[in-house]
């Protein structure tokens, strides 16, 4: 598949079609949006232009050429998907007032953002802790989160998001045009609205983060957690996935019988909090006793 150019206005046109986005928003879009054909990474570009004096840049690519994602793993990035990041925080301001330890919360609210947005427009789009979004039981996208540090605050964020449209995928993962070929009508018609979608999602995300705190989205973000229920082996006990807390940390409880004599001292805890990146929970079919 040769690369096809990104639509600037297509994209535009599109958000400026999203009920409530004002035409305020779309012009500052407009205005600081970066169309590219090929890049090694949106989220490095990005952080270029925000080191060239551009703080509220939007980057869009048609294929990345070394895309990361979380941890520093391989995010395949071939033609035909959405590749997109944009800069939540302006230079040399302390914006968001989020400390280093509620960083994961930025993942989890853009996470909550765009399913939520793609299933307004039919897509039934699940989240699989912390930041990947699923379509029937495969990854269908995933989000890459970087921050800059000022006095133990955030004051500087990029957020990456890569969305499969029509692009190849592994057997894990799915595309957007793959779903609508078993479906009786699309919602979604282009690659631009989907940008537009999922930009606008993305951007309500964090903007319900900043103004109402985590506590306002971890109730819906959990809603759409596949893990919820999800048993797992924490050094040899068997639990089971109850939530997230504020920070990001998944919640496991324990049953009373699930320790042996010689695990029990190394878990006390009847519940215990796991770090993003801690525990690998796996992609396919449900597991015997998630949901």
């Amino acid at each position: 598949m040769s690369v096809a150019e990104f639509n600037k206005e297509k994209f535009i046109d599109s958000l400026s079609n999203i009920q409530g986005v004002s035409d305020k928003f779309t012009a500052s879009t407009f205005a600081n949006l970066h169309i590219f054909l090929s890049l090694p990474s949106t989220n490095q570009t990005l952080w270029q232009l925000i080191d060239s004096g551009n703080p509220s840049s939007i980057v869009i690519a048609s294929q990345q050429t070394a895309g990361r994602g979380q941890w520093g793993r391989n995010w395949q990035s071939t033609v035909g998907g959405l590749y997109m990041s944009i800069a939540i925080a302006k230079s040399n301001t302390i914006t968001p007032n989020i400390s280093i330890s509620q960083t994961p919360q930025l993942t989890l609210s853009s996470a909550w953002g765009i399913a939520s947005s793609l299933r307004n427009y039919g897509v039934p789009v699940e989240i699989k802790w912390p930041n990947d979004l699923i379509l029937e039981h495969k990854k269908l996208g995933g989000i890459l989160t970087e921050t800059r540090i000022h006095k133990k605050k955030i004051s500087q964020a990029v957020i990456g998001v890569g969305i499969n449209w029509a692009n190849s995928v592994p057997d894990t993962g799915i595309n957007l045009q793959s779903y609508y070929r078993k479906q009786s009508k699309s919602e979604i018609f282009s690659l631009e609205m989907l940008a537009a979608i999922v930009f606008h999602g993305l951007d309500s995300g964090i903007k319900q983060l900043l103004e109402s705190g985590i506590e306002s989205i971890l109730p819906s973000y959990q809603q759409l957690l596949i893990n919820i229920g999800q048993q797992v082996v924490v050094e040899d006990r068997i639990g089971t996935i109850v939530g997230v807390t504020t920070n990001g940390e998944l919640r496991v409880k324990f049953n009373q019988d699930s320790a042996s004599p010689l695990t029990q001292p190394q878990i006390s805890s009847s519940e215990i909090f796991l770090k993003p990146g801690t525990i690998n929970l796996g992609y396919g079919q449900p597991l015997p006793g998630s949901r």
